[in-house]
């Protein structure tokens, strides 16, 4: 029997529901175009990658498959359903990878401004690793409480504020995901998945430009940065 070739294939989770921002997240505006296109168009972009896998919730998938396709992204070849919390919605969009000897890049939907040369460092480094994570050093001061009681200052230099992409390799991943589901042991973050696993993780530095939107205030500040790049 012939192996599968390994193909890399981006989950893209875009089923939050926006709590904090006040509107169903994903298909805010950002520039005139939605937030989570963004990402798409990236990993639709970079070559190497097979095939998209956006998770939305299940009332908006016919709505983001009209948007995808006036996108004219062509990697996105199904959606999967989103879960209650973003853990739920990762591990369905891994069950709707077929191969299985693929790598998997996590990105979420609400970082739109990713840089291509990043993703391609990130994957360079995962052939040691059982997976890459983009990552910037905090620019504050961080401190650890207890009951709004300051515990310790935490030594800056060994701290990272993680990013996504997170890459690792697909049966990592999936187990390190079974694992959690069946000890109901829930992080937003996959790679503390694997490290629950036993795995080891790679930083890779990210960018400061690699912000989340969380709060409406978010958008001005993404479009500041989207300017820049096209000035460049």
């Amino acid at each position: 029997m012939i192996a599968r070739k390994q193909d890399i294939i981006a989950i893209v989770p875009s089923a939050g529901m926006g709590k904090r921002f006040g509107s169903n997240k994903p298909f805010v505006l950002l520039n005139s175009k939605p937030l989570f296109i963004y990402s798409l168009e990236i990993f639709e972009a970079l070559e190497s990658i097979n095939e998209i896998i956006p998770v939305m919730k299940p009332e908006d998938m016919e709505f983001a498959q009209r948007l995808i396709e006036e996108a004219g992204i062509k990697k996105v070849k199904k959606i999967a359903p989103g879960g209650k919390e973003r853990q739920d919605s990762v591990y369905n969009g891994l069950k709707f990878i077929e191969n299985k000897n693929s790598i998997v890049i996590i990105h979420d939907a609400v970082r739109p401004i990713i840089n291509i040369e990043m993703i391609k460092s990130a994957l360079k480094e995962l052939k040691r690793f059982d997976g890459v994570v983009l990552a910037v050093p905090p620019k504050d001061t961080i401190k650890e409480s207890s009951g709004m009681i300051v515990k310790r200052t935490l030594k800056r230099e060994n701290l990272w504020a993680v990013q996504t992409p997170q890459i690792f390799p697909y049966k990592i991943i999936m187990d390190a995901y079974v694992k959690a589901m069946n000890e109901k042991y829930y992080s937003t973050d996959d790679s503390a998945l694997v490290e629950f696993n036993g795995g080891k993780i790679k930083i890779v530095m990210g960018s400061y430009k690699n912000i989340k939107i969380t709060t409406p205030e978010d958008i001005s500040i993404a479009e500041i940065f989207l300017r820049q790049s096209e000035v460049k």
